[in-house]
């Protein structure tokens, strides 16, 4: 029997005008709270530099993303290092 975390959803987002559908185990809210993020940020990535085309705009996008994420990770491994340490 099929676990609940095992089960699929199918969610249909708009991301920089373009239709994507995401097969997931990750509820629709989720998808979409994270879509709009990158959506967001695609957006004020290409207010601030008009000239990128869409691919150069979703792969910086994306490493702005990860970037964010690496820090984040970074500091939550050393926060809980700091703990470990009092």
């Amino acid at each position: 029997m099929a676990d609940q975390n095992d089960k699929k959803h199918r969610t249909t987002v708009s991301i920089y005008g373009q239709q994507y559908t995401i097969v997931g185990q990750e509820e629709p809210a989720h998808v979409k709270e994270v879509v709009r993020f990158v959506d967001k940020q695609m957006r004020e990535m290409k207010r601030r530099n008009p000239y990128l085309d869409t691919t150069r705009l979703a792969v910086l996008t994306a490493v702005n993303a990860v970037s964010e994420y690496k820090k984040l990770e970074k500091q939550l491994s050393m926060e809980d290092e700091d703990k470990k340490e009092n």
